[in-house]
């Protein structure tokens, strides 16, 4: 019997020669049988002969015990967040917990379908507009959408929405304010939408200047789009002042909320001036980062952008959930489905196991293991900045470059320790940057095992620079030249 699937109508596809397979009426089934198929599919008649193969294939002979080996082998060789610290700044990568995974993975969640009708899929819509409710509060925001499906499109579906008040009002507006010490995809998502980029410099301590927004705010300008907390770390003491002023021109303010693991429970953006913010439900809200997605980058908005959000909205009717398109000056579908439902079921269940005290608290410990790790390095390594910083903290390579050691060889280094190195040459405005993040979930004894290498590195970089500039030694791959991968690309495998 042939173990191929039925063809499907008017195609051409393989055929069953026996229906038995899916049989409803055989013993214990309820149902009539499908018809037996008396023809089947003939290959050697609809392919050419020499892409017919007539040996059979040629596989290795091995047991079950040697293949799992080699899996579990290849596994040791990947560094994961169950295997170790992961101290990556502004790429926020902590631990998740499990049972939001076991959440996300309940039946009625995990084998749900986009065009089930909605009385089957009432408390899927219910979680989506709970959840809507909870962010918003959370921000700041009076509403929220749901659609963007990562950080950076939440930043284009932010934009979005303002290009689009902006023509209700008949004003399209020309250009948009970004700080110097903004995310790099702000200017990517300005641009996709149409506006010029008007760069302001931070100040002598790393803050946004009102008065250089002042310079450059007229009634040409969009809005401003503010990173806060800052790529550095720090929160915007100064965004009241700047909303006051942009909004004195007619102008949005934009505040990414990719740092929210610094403020949440904490500071409102919403009450600190922003018009419309993002958030990435994947570096705050307990879902996997990396490794392509997918991901969850919400945005919330003050109640006189909600006519702008992207539709579908969800609604709720009485006691029932469903969902409307009839929001005429919506900037329409930013995609099709719910794609990555799995991201925002883990994300509603971080928020309802922990409730406000507990997302306060994971505020104060991100930024308390933050400041711990620079209390304890700022001798050894030269920090960015001098006023103290919230979730992450930045050191430079200042002193380890008297001996001819950059942040590239420490970073190597530290894979030999066994840690996955921090993020590294950012912010672009800080020379030698190693941006360190160690995340709500990490405890006193892997943020002590963390500096005690680090400050091995560094008494390594004075007495043998060599071996850090050499290093790493003990990873399965050895040190690569990026330079040299990034002039000559091998694009094309070769046996």
């Amino acid at each position: 019997m042939s173990h191929s699937m039925p063809a499907t109508p008017g195609g051409t596809g393989l055929i069953l020669e026996e229906a038995t397979l899916f049989d409803l009426s055989r013993p214990g089934r309820k149902g009539a049988s499908l018809p037996a198929v008396s023809t089947s599919f003939n290959v050697s008649k609809h392919l050419p002969a020499d892409l017919l193969n007539t040996d059979g294939p040629n596989l290795p002979e091995l047991s079950e015990p040697e293949v799992n080996r080699h899996f579990v082998r290849l596994s040791t060789w990947n560094y994961n967040k169950d295997a170790g610290f992961f101290p990556l700044g502004s790429c926020t990568m902590k631990y998740n917990p499990k049972v939001n995974e076991w959440s996300a993975r309940l039946p009625g969640f995990a084998a749900s379908h986009p065009y089930q009708p909605l009385e089957t899929v009432q408390g899927n819509l219910e979680l989506l507009y709970n959840l809507e409710k909870f962010l918003g509060e959370v921000g700041g925001m009076e509403c929220v959408t749901l659609w963007p499906n990562a950080g950076a499109h939440g930043e284009l579906t932010g934009i979005q929405i303002m290009r689009s008040y902006h023509l209700a009002k008949g004003n399209a507006r020309k250009s948009i304010i970004i700080p110097d010490s903004a995310h790099g995809t702000n200017p990517a998502s300005t641009a996709l939408c149409g506006y010029s980029v008007i760069q302001v410099k931070s100040n002598e301590k790393g803050h946004l200047d009102p008065e250089a927004v002042a310079k450059v705010m007229t009634e040409d300008v969009a809005g401003i789009m503010v990173t806060n907390p800052s790529t550095l770390g720090l929160f915007e003491t100064h965004l009241p002042e700047v909303a006051e002023i942009v909004h004195a021109k007619g102008g949005l303010v934009y505040c990414d909320g990719a740092n929210l693991n610094a403020l949440m429970g904490v500071a409102k953006l919403g009450h600190c001036g922003a018009d419309i913010m993002h958030y990435n439900l994947h570096k705050t809200f307990s879902t996997p980062h990396g490794g392509g997605g997918p991901g969850a980058g919400p945005v919330g908005v003050k109640k006189h952008l909600e006519p702008f959000l992207p539709v579908p909205r969800v609604v709720k009717d009485g006691d029932n959930y469903t969902i409307t398109e009839d929001c005429p000056q919506s900037v329409g579908r930013v995609r099709a489905f719910f794609g990555n439902f799995g991201v925002l079921v883990r994300a509603y269940t971080y928020i309802r196991e922990l409730g406000a005290d507990g997302l306060k608290l994971a505020t104060q410990m991100a930024v308390l293991n933050s400041n711990y790790i620079l209390a304890k390095l700022k001798d050894d390594y030269q920090p960015a900045q001098k006023e103290r910083p919230l979730h992450e903290c930045i050191l430079t390579d200042k002193k380890q470059q008297e001996f001819g050691v950059k942040t590239l060889d420490i970073a190597k280094r530290l894979m030999d320790y066994g840690f996955h190195p921090p993020t590294v040459y950012f912010p672009l405005i800080v020379p030698g940057a190693m941006m360190i993040e160690p995340t709500e979930t990490e405890s006193k004894e892997a943020c002590d095992q963390f500096i005690t290498a680090m400050k091995e590195i560094a008494r390594e970089c004075e007495a043998t620079p060599e071996k850090v500039k050499s290093a790493p030694h003990r990873t399965f791959r050895r040190r690569l030249d990026e330079a040299k991968a990034v002039k000559e690309p091998k694009l094309i495998w070769k046996k």
